[in-house]
């Protein structure tokens, strides 16, 4: 399956290749409140600071390893296997939820 026609930016350069989708996504919304607990993804406390100070704040792995107290190596490890859990719940529509113990 193929996402549609894309533009390139600017007058110049060459057009953009078609991307193609071999596996399209059957769901079409990501429900932050389960209504089931079957299939549940839970992500630790840990594993969504890790993503947060990566991905949303745009710290580098070494100054949110610095800010968690932790090594670079621990962040990458923790962002690696949060990225997978975010990115199985979207893909399969399963839902996810923020596991209750805090370390």
């Amino acid at each position: 399956m193929s996402c549609g026609r894309r533009h390139r930016r600017g007058r110049r350069g060459r057009l953009p290749k078609q991307v193609t989708i071999p596996n399209p996504v059957k769901t079409q919304k990501f429900i932050p409140q389960p209504t089931t607990t079957a299939n549940t993804i839970t992500i630790e406390h840990a594993e969504l600071e890790a993503i947060r100070l990566v991905d949303l704040e745009g710290l580098s792995q070494e100054q949110a390893g610095t800010k968690m107290g932790v090594s670079r190596g621990t962040i990458w490890r923790l962002v690696k296997s949060a990225r997978r859990k975010v990115a199985q719940a979207l893909t399969e529509g399963r839902p996810l939820t923020v596991a209750n113990n805090i370390s």
